[in-house]
């Protein structure tokens, strides 16, 4: 397993001072930073970690969506967006708008500051408006990188967002990511990207910390199905099993002696 750091969790920094990226993130779109981050980083991806992605379909091309992926590696981001047709907005801690050159990066390509540790509010409501203005936001059920090696535990949050906005959710699986960090040994790992099918909840507009955590289980239940089935057959036999799957979906609807 590769050497992870500890987490820092809080951040001293006062709500106030990332308003103005919140602000930004309400009403402005990604622009042009954007397309040329996904320009820089997505060679990589397909080349050296053989990023290759299935059901990418079920991803609506248009219209607010939520897409819930697990989370290893910080290249998660780009692993979870190269093969969707849009852009993709996330929650990132609030740490690394330390950073002069992340942060010139975030203000321009989307991104959003949530303070770990804290009742961020603020982050809450950008969510909704990115929503709100039909956009595709990213946000990891587990709360942040799982440092066990394994899959976490899903946060009540990704289950607060899809109940309040109602909008679809589409649960993703991402794996070989974990060993990202490798490549300084140039050891490259194959990542897979697995799509699922949508999944809506009906709208509650104060949902409990009771209900958050249902659906946000509900979801996660979903990335560990996909997982796990990556983690036995490998991409092949998944793209294997689900050909086999809609194939024999199609003969049961034929009528009585037909046959494709």
């Amino acid at each position: 397993m590769p050497d992870i750091k500890p987490q820092v969790y809080k951040d001293p920094r006062p709500a106030e001072y990332f308003a103005r990226f919140h602000e930004r993130s309400r009403t402005h779109d990604p622009d042009w930073v954007y397309d040329v981050a996904r320009i820089v980083t997505t060679p990589p991806s397909l080349l050296f970690y053989r990023a290759r992605a299935i059901g990418a379909e079920h991803v609506p091309t248009s219209g607010p969506v939520i897409l819930a992926p697990n989370h290893f590696s910080q290249w998660d981001h780009f692993f979870a967006g190269v093969y969707v047709r849009r852009k993709v907005r996330f929650m990132a801690k609030s740490q690394l708008f330390s950073n002069p050159v992340i942060r010139f990066i975030f203000w321009h390509g989307g991104a959003f500051p949530v303070r770990r540790g804290h009742h961020d509010e603020e982050a809450f409501k950008t969510a909704f408006a990115i929503l709100d203005r039909g956009g595709c936001l990213l946000m990891y059920p587990e709360g942040g990188r799982s440092r066990s090696g394994g899959l976490g535990e899903p946060r009540p949050g990704v289950g607060r967002i899809a109940l309040e906005s109602g909008v679809p959710v589409v649960p993703v699986a991402i794996h070989g990511s974990l060993g990202v960090r490798r490549w300084r040994k140039l050891r490259f790992p194959k990542v897979t990207v697995q799509y699922g099918e949508p999944i809506r909840f009906e709208a509650v507009s104060s949902p409990s910390r009771q209900q958050q955590l249902e659906v946000a289980g509900q979801i996660f239940e979903r990335v560990r199905e996909m997982y796990a089935a990556l983690e036995e057959k490998g991409r092949r036999g998944v793209i294997k099993a689900l050909r086999e799957g809609i194939g024999a979906r199609t003969e049961q609807q034929l009528p009585a002696g037909q046959h494709r």
